[in-house]
């Protein structure tokens, strides 16, 4: 699936700066522009930052086009496991860059940013690897959306959640696909007719984050989580991810008929005898993080 959507998406890139640039692109200068986002990979964690604080991490058009680029690049190799992303400043993300949308940049200019961004938004939810929104700060509009499409989010005590857009004459029709998805139907109504924001804790309340923390452990509670699914099989969390999405889109009886099958999908995979056999002889599994069958 992942190598389809590089394919697909390869096309319509339009490269950006990160902090280590691609084979092939030359690198830049300190008399360059600071880059839109930032590229940091370590023990199978792939940190994306939003870096453009001066204009409150607004998902510009360049910026969507940045976050895809580092979303997708390598995301096949076994050396990623788990994506967090974050931001620089106060603010998250303020959701798109209002100047781009205007009449003077046209119907085409705004079809192509909304696109883009409900293509970085699936993008989050289809690739193989879990994603995780590390927020500190302001998030509203697509800034709210980016958090609700994360697999997992960690937001400090500080950060609020907001859709106002309703405010100034543009209802936030596309974030409410990624919310109405993770919290309730009457809380996501009230967020999109008020724009009123919604306190972490509330946030937390309503499912649209996984955990609040003081901000001095949001780095470490959001590294922990990073690191406890690197412990895990590649392929196995991969499956998983892929199936629970797809579970949550059908009713129940498929739902189940779905999930039984790809629960004997993980058996026959090599690392999903490889953790039976761990567990009955009372030792630490070892991984080979390839999708290899152990049987058919």
């Amino acid at each position: 699936m992942a190598r389809s959507l590089l394919c697909r998406a390869v096309g319509v890139f339009q490269l950006s700066r990160t902090q280590t640039p691609l084979a092939g692109t030359r690198s830049y200068s300190q008399t360059d522009p600071e880059p839109l986002t930032v590229r940091q990979q370590n023990s199978g964690i792939r940190r994306i930052i939003l870096n453009n604080p001066k204009k409150r991490n607004a998902l510009s058009l360049s910026m969507l086009e940045s976050l895809r680029e580092n979303i997708l690049t390598d995301v096949d190799s076994d050396d990623l496991r788990v994506i967090v992303i974050s931001a620089k400043g106060p603010v998250f993300s303020s959701g798109h860059d209002l100047k781009e949308l205007t009449s003077a940049q046209g119907r085409e200019y705004h079809t192509k940013v909304f696109h883009t961004c409900a293509e970085v938004m699936t993008l989050i939810q289809d690739i193989p690897v879990p994603v995780i929104a590390m927020v500190n700060g302001v998030a509203t509009a697509a800034g709210c959306q980016l958090v609700a499409s994360c697999d997992v989010a960690v937001v400090t005590e500080k950060s609020t959640f907001a859709t106002p857009g309703v405010n100034v004459g543009l209802f936030c029709s596309t974030p409410a696909v990624a919310i109405g998805r993770a919290v309730p139907r009457k809380v996501a109504m009230e967020m999109l007719f008020t724009g009123t924001p919604i306190s972490a804790h509330d946030a937390l309340l309503h499912g649209l984050v996984s955990k609040v923390v003081p901000e001095e452990r949001l780095e470490e509670e959001t590294m922990a989580i990073a690191q406890r699914v690197c412990q895990a099989s590649r392929p196995v969390v991969a499956l998983g991810k892929a199936t629970f999405q797809r579970q949550m889109a059908q009713g129940r009886d498929a739902a189940y008929a779905t999930a039984s099958k790809v629960m004997v999908d993980n058996l026959a995979l090599r690392d999903g005898q490889e953790g039976i056999r761990a567990f009955i002889e009372k030792r630490k599994p070892v991984w080979s993080n390839k999708a290899e069958k152990a049987h058919d």
